[in-house]
């Protein structure tokens, strides 16, 4: 035990023990690999609920950015989070050619990223074990 959480303890029949809130695992486990799955959800997650466009929070889509009509695949680096009039505006064109521009390049997302964000708010005791 490396760190415990204030006022809370674990209690036997005869003995109170310190509640851990960080811990040190002396025995390594390998754990499979965790992708994110592409979803509508995860993409517009991944672009922080804002039209990568225009920077909007309202009516959001996502959009190819190289279109699927013209071979543009269903990947994480061609899926973006976009409002409808800005989707509706580049339709079919790539962004180039709209006169559009993304805000940030879109790439496959982290599954710790994406774990930190459904966790919330660290404990401000984590904070120096943690790699962010």
């Amino acid at each position: 035990m490396v760190e415990t959480l204030d006022n809370r303890f674990i209690r036997t029949i005869s003995k109170s023990y310190p509640f851990p809130s960080v811990i040190r695992i002396t025995k390594f486990v390998r754990v499979p690999y965790r992708k994110v799955e592409i979803s509508r959800k995860n993409i517009i997650k991944r672009d922080g609920n804002a039209c990568q466009y225009c920077g909007s929070k309202n009516s959001l889509t996502v959009d190819h950015v190289f279109p699927k009509s013209r071979g543009g695949e269903d990947s994480w680096e061609n899926l973006v989070c976009a409002c409808l009039k800005c989707n509706n505006k580049k339709g079919n064109k790539t962004p180039k050619e709209a006169g559009m521009f993304l805000t940030n390049t879109p790439k496959k997302p982290n599954f710790i990223i994406f774990l930190r964000n459904k966790i919330g708010n660290v404990d401000e005791k984590w904070k120096p074990f943690l790699f962010y």
